[in-house]
């Protein structure tokens, strides 16, 4: 059986997330802007279910995971990336 384009894309989307907090939770904060300038690059660039993906399944729990560890967003996240969490986190209401 194959798998559908969007799972893929929603499940490496997940995967890179992943990875990304494990940079940071090690301390490696030039790797993990690298793994957040490609996914910025990705939102800029990919189709739209590639933006969707890297918007809900690799922006928010990335943030998150930031907040929570007080990290700081607004000096590691790239411009587009930034304006996403920002309009996420004016939807939610927090």
């Amino acid at each position: 059986m194959m798998k559908n384009q969007s799972t893929t894309s929603y499940e490496q989307a997940a995967r890179f997330a992943e990875i990304t907090k494990t940079f940071l939770i090690s301390g490696n904060v030039q790797r993990a802007k690298k793994c957040l300038a490609l996914a910025e690059r990705l939102f800029a660039t990919g189709s739209a279910e590639t933006k969707n993906a890297i918007s809900n399944v690799y922006v928010f729990p990335v943030s998150t995971f930031m907040e929570l560890r007080h990290c700081s967003i607004a000096n590691l996240f790239p411009k587009s990336l930034k304006a996403e969490y920002v309009k996420q986190v004016n939807a939610t209401g927090v």
